[in-house]
């Protein structure tokens, strides 16, 4: 009798789009999706006409460039890399191009290798993990009133109405050195990943972000959240990606 390890791979298909809402006039969002590397960015530009579209764009072309890595640590550590370079471009962009303007992008990752994930991530767009009828956030906003809440001087519903709810406190291409944070994670059969741009959270209370995870296939989840945001306002612009994991083909180990 011949002993055989069976190991259950997980397939990843996803779903991306981006939208510029009701109410600005331009797109300022960028998204990727490589579910061939296991890679999907949304990244939220800041900074006007012509600015914040190119920070955005920026983040993206240069995490298109990400090459396949064997081991989750190199995979990491390569993101970790890129957004540290794209940030000095981006700055060197806005000295030459915009006589030293601000601007940049927030920029939020899922890095997915065999059963683990990771998150990487600077500002306040977000990755949530669908799984079990439950939403968690697995990023965790670099924001001004994100920082009161966890020293206790403000709740959840106050900081949704707070007059500088809109302001974070980091951004790629914003100052001379980026801090870029990291969450690592189990990923299983089953689970679904919402990457998306405040736009998108600001717009849909978070029990029709569940009811429309719980109902469809990620391109439908990915139209239906996009559809809320702007029946109901969508002041800034939306960006969404929507990574589900299902059966791959089994190998066998003999």
């Amino acid at each position: 009798m011949t002993d055989a390890t069976v190991r259950r791979p997980i397939k990843w298909s996803s779903c991306a789009d981006t939208n510029v809402g009701m109410v600005r006039k331009i797109n300022e969002d960028s998204v990727l999706a490589r579910p061939d590397l296991g890679l999907w960015v949304v990244a939220d530009g800041m900074g006007g006409y012509e600015a914040g579209d190119v920070a955005s764009n920026m983040i993206v072309k240069t995490l298109q460039e990400t090459q396949v890595k064997e081991h989750l640590n190199d995979f990491v550590n390569q993101i970790e890399d890129s957004l540290i370079d794209v940030n000095q471009r981006i700055l060197e962009y806005a000295d030459i191009m915009l006589d030293g303007r601000t601007l940049g992008s927030t920029a939020v990752s899922l890095l997915i290798k065999g059963h683990v994930g990771a998150c990487l991530w600077v500002g306040d767009s977000r990755l949530y993990r669908y799984r079990n009828n439950a939403l968690l956030q697995l990023s965790r906003d670099h924001s001004h009133v994100e920082e009161l809440i966890q020293k206790g001087l403000i709740n959840a519903e106050e900081a949704e109405n707070h007059p500088q709810s809109n302001v974070i406190t980091r951004a790629v291409g914003a100052f001379s050195d980026v801090c870029v944070d990291l969450n690592v994670f189990s990923v299983q059969m089953g689970d679904l990943f919402l990457l998306c741009s405040d736009g998108l959270y600001n717009a849909v209370p978070q029990h029709d972000i569940i009811t429309i995870l719980s109902k469809s296939e990620p391109q439908n989840i990915v139209d239906n959240l996009i559809s809320k945001a702007l029946d109901n306002g969508a002041a800034d612009n939306v960006s969404v990606i929507i990574v589900k994991g299902e059966p791959g083909s089994i190998s066998t180990i003999n």
